[in-house]
């Protein structure tokens, strides 16, 4: 069984910094894209940051030059770094992962479990 575990969240004051990870278990032949998404109250979940098996990136505008995403594939891990933290940027984050289970078999959205982030002062 595939299971995607995010950690990192918390409660940080504005301007402040936080890592979120999340690690893939379970028995994959590959990870393609890997990503973020977040929710906040009451609003859809959207897309934070992905990052491509070569390691090529993208961002929602409002997080570019704040956040960075990154990713060890010998760990099947994937990280983001959020610096410069604002109210807006509260939601729950999640991890997510484009998975092969078997060679020759098309990859399959996976979703980890949720972090709270907090900016609040």
């Amino acid at each position: 069984q595939v299971q995607l575990v995010g950690s990192g969240g918390g409660l940080v004051q504005p301007g402040g910094s936080l890592r979120l990870s999340c690690a893939v278990s379970g028995s994959i032949f590959s990870i393609n894209t890997m990503g973020w998404f977040r929710q906040a109250p009451r609003k859809e979940r959207e897309l934070v940051a992905t990052i491509s098996s070569g390691g090529s990136t993208d961002y929602a505008d409002s997080e570019k030059g704040r956040f960075t995403i990154s990713r060890d594939n010998a760990k099947n891990a994937v990280y983001l770094q959020m610096n410069s933290l604002k109210h807006e940027d509260t939601a729950v984050y999640y991890c997510y992962a484009d998975i092969s289970r078997n060679r020759g078999v098309p990859g399959y959205p996976y979703w980890g479990q949720g972090t709270q982030v907090t900016v609040s002062s």
